[in-house]
């Protein structure tokens, strides 16, 4: 039976292909693109880009989770972020709000977000799972780990993770079909660890939820391949994400848009078999 994964006007049939989500940082410090698209206009300019690239989600944040970042205040963050939602209503697409702080979700959500993006998977803001409950929305729940622990079976740390997560949605009033899992990749993570939830992506489906991959530009990334600017690492991020398509990814995070496309396309074809009768 096809699952369908509804994310506002977009209603998805899980398995038929890998949704690419266009990031759109609105923050002055973000690791790769702060300060790019900080001011509402420049974000608008970036978001239709994106969409004519062929992203099917814009996701908007508005506070940076890199190592070391400064955390801001619910009404900074706001500030940031409901005016850049303000304009893109009119453009029709699927929006997410990446917080996970209840109150900012809750002020996009009413300004036309159709999914919460929280990094901290419900287990944060113990505020979080009511608003996107009483919403009706889907939320990405992502595991993080606050240390680094080399020691750790960094798969089965995060299934307890996703488990407890879906506990809360569950208490909540959040059904399964709407919760998204992600694994987290470079949040509190080994090299070493990083290659292990690539390697063995396909273990998340286990809890028949939707599967999300955002190694898009991230540091272990530019640690293999020797880039030190995040901007020269697209290759290596295609390259991990075409690995989690093959392992069951249906929605990836990413900054290249257009190659991310024809990327997934193509992985899709052969994963998925999309490409068969062409």
């Amino acid at each position: 039976m096809t699952r369908i994964l509804s994310l506002g006007p977009l209603h998805h049939a899980l398995g038929t292909r890998t949704l690419v989500m266009g990031i759109l940082n609105v923050t002055p410090d973000s690791f790769s693109d702060g300060g790019l698209h900080d001011a509402p206009e420049r974000a608008l300019r970036h978001a239709r880009a994106m969409i004519e690239e062929g992203a099917d989600i814009i996701d908007v944040g508005g506070e940076s989770t890199r190592p070391g970042a400064t955390e801001v205040a619910a009404q900074e963050e706001c500030d940031r972020v409901l005016p850049v939602l303000d304009l893109l209503a009119p453009l029709g697409a699927v929006v997410s709000i990446d917080t996970y702080k209840a109150d900012v979700a809750a002020a996009a959500l009413a300004r036309g977000a159709h999914v919460v993006n929280d990094v901290c998977g419900l287990q944060r803001d113990p505020g979080m799972a009511d608003v996107v409950a009483q919403a009706g929305v889907p939320v990405v729940v992502m595991h993080v780990r606050r240390e680094v622990d080399p020691e750790i079976d960094i798969v089965d740390d995060i299934h307890r993770s996703f488990e407890r997560s879906l506990e809360i949605a569950s208490a909540a009033g959040i059904p399964s079909e709407r919760v998204i899992l992600d694994p987290g990749l470079g949040f509190g993570k080994t090299m070493a660890q990083n290659h292990v939830i690539l390697r063995e992506f396909k273990a998340f489906r286990r809890h028949g939820c939707a599967l999300f991959a955002g190694a898009s530009r991230k540091r272990f990334i530019g640690a293999l391949t020797g880039r030190a600017d995040a901007e020269d690492r697209m290759a290596g991020s295609l390259a991990a994400h075409v690995l989690a398509v093959a392992g069951g990814a249906d929605i990836v995070r990413v900054h290249d848009v257009r190659e991310h496309v024809d990327a997934v396309r193509v992985a899709d074809a052969v994963v998925r078999g999309t490409g068969d009768q062409q």
